[in-house]
């Protein structure tokens, strides 16, 4: 078959890079645009910050008024970004002043476990080389403080990685080190390892002989609350039993979540992305950029470029392609000067319609009073398309009168009452939480029963439905929720 070569005209769509901009930073939180506006302002020496909002510099109308005057020869010396060529950037943005005053409230403690840990680490009297297996094991911790590798692995890795070598057995004696230190039950291999290592700092009461006998023995049977067969087997009464399960139930599973690490401290301090309030039966809301700048064209900058043109006739190859350079870094500074005026009219224009819709509750911040909405509600009421509804949903923070929420908790699916009313799954999972929190503790309630008392209190629901919701709240089975 010969090779030959045609022309077709057709039509294809391709974003811009004002486009790509845009539906990158709408995905972004407050937090990230405003480091991608550093980073931005940083790269493009033509972009900006300033005290007040964004003006059109005069000169750059002119500047685009000459625009077509330029040959193609001049163009292709320009270093242009095509579509494909712009870099991945996690695009932020900025705004404007003017909002209204309000507090953030954080807390975190901004020492991480493994620092916490190498401090005490210095205080123990250890020889160079077994101080430097305590850290290597240290560093193996996860998040919740437990050892979850075996002992031999680490040692293979310390003779290959750091030309130590050690056995099984000694590094045992390390982890018993590291283990005395705080938090209690640090370091531990498992769940059982490590509530018998804080029960062994309690003073040696009964209840905590006989916790420590169940936790060793019958850690099974424990976890599976078959409290029966622990009493016959250990020859104990019921109250005997309540008393060692309240020390046990005191004690903490996860040791290392005391202190904070690089997640821990992010997840703690949540910066909202808009602002919600309440006051005298009237609802308001504005979106939370105390901390972005507001962006402009560099004026210098401008005034270079408006120079160049006005001796165009006169210009070297050198000087062309100069002027096009700072051609190219104006437009650029324009595209992310729109892009983010487009992402916060877009924020705008989506909270404002998710205030619509839960205007109820954010008047009263009763759950029940939560309408069913989806992605598609938002979407009809702003004219946007609902990918666009859907990042702006991602990863966003609401801030009320009394809570942070985030932006995904206020939607929800429909459901129907025996009269026919669509209500939010959010409040039937509170009266089914209520319903649970309200059990005799001793007999739980089966999700058979779940169902039938909300189906007499007029919910149409199902009992694998409710077992989901159940789930959803992670609250366990009946079985694993039952106490004596």
């Amino acid at each position: 078959m010969a090779l030959k070569q045609q022309q077709v005209l057709k039509q294809t769509q391709r974003l811009s890079p004002l486009q790509m901009q845009v539906i990158k930073l709408v995905e972004l939180n407050s937090v990230e645009v405003e480091d991608r506006i550093k980073q931005e302002v940083e790269e493009n020496p033509a972009l900006e910050t300033g005290e007040g909002e964004h003006q059109e510099d005069p000169d750059t109308d002119e500047t685009d008024t000459r625009e077509d005057t330029l040959t193609q020869e001049e163009i292709i010396l320009g270093d242009y970004f095509s579509e494909d060529d712009i870099p991945d950037y996690r695009l932020n943005g900025s705004n404007q002043k003017g909002e209204q005053n309000y507090v953030e409230f954080s807390h975190y403690d901004d020492k991480s476990l493994s620092d916490f840990l190498q401090e005490q680490i210095g205080l123990l009297n250890l020889n160079e080389r077994k101080q430097m297996i305590a850290e290597y094991i240290i560093g193996n911790l996860d998040e919740n403080g437990y050892l979850t590798r075996d002992l031999q692995s680490i040692s293979d890795d310390l003779l290959f990685q750091q030309q130590i070598e050690v056995t099984p057995l000694q590094l045992e004696d390390v982890l018993y080190e590291i283990q005395d230190l705080d938090p209690p039950g640090i370091c531990a291999r498992d769940l059982q390892e490590c509530l018998l290592l804080q029960l062994n700092r309690h003073a040696p009461t009964r209840p905590v002989k006989l916790a420590k006998d169940i936790l060793s023995d019958y850690f099974d049977e424990f976890s599976r609350k078959h409290y029966d067969k622990i009493m016959r087997l250990m020859s104990i009464t019921e109250d005997d039993l309540r008393d060692a399960i309240h020390e046990i139930v005191s004690l903490n599973p996860k040791p290392g979540n005391s202190l904070g690490g690089t997640l821990q401290t992010a997840m703690n301090n949540i910066t909202p992305d808009f602002i919600v309030e309440s006051y005298n039966g009237v609802v308001s809301f504005h979106l939370n950029n105390s901390n972005i700048p507001s962006l402009k064209v560099n004026r210098n900058f401008s005034e270079m470029l408006k120079g160049y043109y006005e001796n165009k006739t006169s210009m070297s190859a050198d000087d062309k392609q100069a002027m096009l350079f700072m051609k190219q870094k104006v437009d650029s500074a324009k595209w992310f000067i729109d892009a983010v005026r487009q992402r916060q009219n877009t924020l705008q224009r989506t909270m404002e319609a998710i205030v619509a819709l839960q205007y109820d509750f954010f008047l009263t911040e009763d759950e029940t009073q939560l309408k069913p909405m989806i992605l598609k509600d938002v979407a009809e009421r702003t004219g946007f398309d609902i990918s666009t509804i859907s990042r702006v949903s991602n990863s966003k923070y609401v801030q009320t009168n009394t809570a942070v929420y985030p932006l995904k908790y206020f939607f929800s699916e429909a459901m129907q009452t025996h009269e026919g009313e669509d209500i939010s799954s959010r409040e039937v999972k509170k009266i089914l939480k209520e319903c649970i929190d309200n059990e005799n503790s001793s007999k739980p309630l089966t999700d058979d029963q779940l169902t039938k008392i909300l189906n007499k209190k007029g919910y149409v629901i199902a009992r694998r439905t409710v077992a989901k919701y159940r789930e959803q709240l992670q609250i366990p089975v009946s079985r694993l929720r039952k106490k004596i």
